[in-house]
């Protein structure tokens, strides 16, 4: 289960220095984020959103589509592991304190993490002014889109229309297709 370590105000170094233990740890405003690794299902879900967003973010000439393990810093103290991110480039030492903010961040929930997504992570993200933040529910079949000034979402499960500044044409997502083909329902 996803748990905020609320014992002392951690920073950037301390969680670096952690042992690689197999959790996810993120640090959002002082506050220690600890999660296990994810589902299948979850990765799978993933998986399947990179395998659209990639070829339009390469044609389009966005920038990389990425998936954590990551240590973005989000123009700060902050260590953000995106489940799967857009970045507009890649500096020349790749050294993850200096990449830039991604222009789209995804996270799919599952329970440890669901209330860190919404909540936690979300304001991060729109403090930092992410472009688009998406949250992926797959029990309710819809993804959550959140922009900087947001303060509610739009909830889309039918189609998702991405068009980030530069683009030339605009991605749809079939989102009942995606849902199908992440549970396997065809």
């Amino acid at each position: 289960m996803g748990m905020p370590d609320t014992a002392r105000h951690w920073t950037r170094e301390m969680v670096l220095a952690l042992p690689d233990d197999g959790n996810r740890y993120e640090l959002f405003d002082g506050e220690l984020l600890v999660t296990p690794a994810p589902a299948g299902l979850h990765q799978f879900a993933l998986t399947m959103l990179w395998k659209q967003l990639d070829p339009y973010v390469t044609a389009e000439r966005l920038g990389w589509v990425m998936v954590s393990p990551a240590d973005l810093s989000l123009g700060g103290e902050q260590l953000s592991q995106p489940d799967l991110f857009v970045m507009p480039s890649i500096p020349a030492g790749r050294a993850w304190a200096d990449f830039p903010d991604p222009i789209l961040v995804v996270e799919v929930l599952s329970p440890s993490t669901a209330h860190f997504d919404r909540f936690v992570k979300r304001r991060r993200f729109q403090r930092s002014g992410i472009a688009e933040y998406w949250i992926v529910d797959l029990d309710a079949r819809a993804i959550e889109r959140w922009r900087p000034h947001d303060e509610r979402p739009e909830i889309h499960d039918e189609q998702l229309t991405w068009r980030p500044e530069g683009a030339t044409e605009p991605l749809e997502l079939d989102l009942p297709r995606y849902f199908r083909e992440v549970w396997g329902v065809t």
